[in-house]
């Protein structure tokens, strides 16, 4: 069983102006409609390589 990656805690994520691809990766460099990640094992078989966790701030 793979585990599964939550791309919005990922520093790669984000949110695109693209009704069509609304979610995107800046390690990869693409948008899709998709979790970044799920885009990323259906194309490669691989979870995702790139995945590093926001770091975390503190509210004041």
């Amino acid at each position: 069983m793979v585990e599964k990656i939550n791309c919005m805690s990922c520093k790669h994520y984000y949110i695109t102006w693209d009704p069509q691809f609304p979610k995107g990766c800046k390690a990869f460099q693409f948008k899709t409609s998709m979790i970044p990640s799920q885009e990323v094992f259906r194309s490669s078989g691989q979870p995702c390589m790139k995945y590093e966790k926001k770091p975390v701030t503190k509210k004041i």
